[in-house]
């Protein structure tokens, strides 16, 4: 079962453009990283920038429109996220809690939909199937 370990980081929600974590929170980060690529759970990991420095394009109206960011309406934003493949959803939550976080942040924890997991209609459609 193939997991995302989605990061919402507390100070994304008042990150200015040019917001750098704390060193010693890299450091700790980058342990736990070498500690779930050594058990061969990581599948790929990333943090992203901060919201200041993002864009979101909304569709409505048939025309999309974009809108920078920072976004003031948000609470919740996604600082990073981790893709594990782990036997269950509560080793996915126990490796999750593993995470040197900050006070306030978040660790949201999704499974990824295969293709198997879908019905036979959207199976073939996704395989261009009529």
């Amino acid at each position: 079962m193939r997991f995302m370990m989605l990061v919402i980081p507390k100070a994304y929600e008042t990150a200015t453009a040019d917001f750098v974590p704390p060193a010693d929170l890299v450091a700790k980060m980058t342990k736990y990283n070498d500690s779930l690529a050594r058990a061969g759970v990581l599948l790929g990991l990333d943090g992203l920038a901060p919201p200041a420095r993002a864009a979101r394009v909304h569709f409505g109206g048939g025309k999309p429109s974009v809108k920078d960011g920072p976004f003031a309406e948000s609470k919740e934003l996604i600082g990073g996220f981790w893709t594990i493949q782990v036997k269950s959803r509560d080793e996915a939550i126990e490796w999750a809690k593993r995470a040197p976080m900050l006070d306030g942040d978040v660790i949201e924890v999704r499974q990824i939909t295969e293709m198997e997991d879908f019905p036979a209609d959207v199976q073939a459609a996704a395989r261009g199937e009529r």
